[in-house]
């Protein structure tokens, strides 16, 4: 366990931590300096000899690491990487709820979130994180960056088990709604059960057919709207694109699915078609306090439409607090 981190969070982001390895013995050191090890550590295209001129690495004491500073073993290094401008994900967060132990929000599409990859800042963690003032806060689940609708998370971390636990024993009872295709002939509702898999690295999951059982939603036409149905999406499992994929195997992919049924290339700061899939409900019992809990989002379908163009990183919409549900 390192020692606490003598840099404060920036933009909720806590401070990377490296630690040089323990001295071997009878062994010399392999780094005359710790500006050689940092050089040899970060190869990532981390300008470090310009980190160091700034004074950006500092040792458990808070002290600025210099270049020429003697390589010891066993220390402790923290720093702050730079982050690529992000194009400003358009939309509010809606914080539908809050409290001791949670905060539940309703997140536009486009909006990762967790930081990774290409969409850090641009996440629903870092955005709350500073808004809030809450440094530990943690998501309890994930939707797609594409998708929208209720995401919960955890204020502290001491808090995070419960929550997590009643997911995985899939005890949270989650309701989803999604824009697609009339079928005439498709009888519903109707359950989907397959096997799912997903590489890493892949952007598409597959189903393999004939493997056991581990992905199941039900699926019903809840109302018909200019020409297309709302489906009322009930899934026991929660698969990587699960609903998508499901879907899209009943012949009615969600309308603004770029990667099912074909994968589309569309560029990042494209926010122009939406995904019309929302995570509407979320029902448990609270694993702390026993109480019965409901959340609904605050959207709608069809979601509309923003402008396509990239936003202003000075200009990142604010969260709105909404009521509770």
């Amino acid at each position: 366990m390192p020692p606490r981190s003598p840099l404060p969070a920036r933009h909720g982001l806590a401070a990377a931590h490296l630690c040089t390895p323990p001295r071997v013995r009878a062994t010399p050191d392999p780094w005359p300096t710790m500006g050689a090890w940092l050089r040899g550590r970060l190869r990532d295209g981390v300008d470090v000899a310009g980190m160091l001129a700034q004074g950006r690495f500092v040792d458990e004491d808070g002290r600025a690491l210099r270049d020429d500073d003697p390589y010891a073993p066993a220390r402790h290094v923290w720093f702050h990487r730079d982050l690529r401008d992000e194009p400003v994900v358009p939309g509010e967060i809606h914080v539908v709820h809050r409290d001791e132990r949670l905060v539940v929000v309703d997140k536009p599409p486009f909006l990762s979130t967790i930081p990774r990859g290409r969409h850090v800042v641009q996440s629903v963690v870092v955005r709350l994180r500073a808004e809030l003032d809450l440094p530990e806060l943690s998501p309890l689940h994930r939707l797609d960056r594409v998708t929208s609708g209720l995401l919960l998370l955890a204020t502290e971390q001491r808090w995070r088990g419960a929550y997590q636990t009643a997911f995985e024993r899939r005890a949270v009872d989650k309701t989803y709604r999604a824009l697609a295709p009339l079928r005439a002939d498709l009888a519903l509702p109707t359950v989907v059960r397959d096997h799912i898999h997903k590489e890493r690295g892949t952007p598409r999951a597959e189903v393999v057919p004939g493997a056991p059982v581990n992905a199941e939603t039900r699926v019903e036409l809840e109302r018909e709207a200019d020409g297309r149905g709302v489906y009322r999406l009930t899934p026991r499992t929660g698969r990587t694109h699960q609903l998508r994929v499901h879907l899209d195997g009943l012949g009615i992919p969600i309308v603004g699915d770029p990667l099912y049924p074909v994968v589309r290339d569309v560029a990042v700061d494209d926010f122009r078609d939406p995904l019309q899939l929302l995570a509407a409900e979320v029902a448990f019992t609270d694993p702390v306090d026993g109480r019965r809990r409901r959340f609904r989002s605050v959207r709608s379908l069809p979601l509309p439409a923003e402008d396509g163009a990239p936003r202003d990183a000075e200009r990142a919409p604010r969260s709105r607090r909404s009521p509770p549900p």
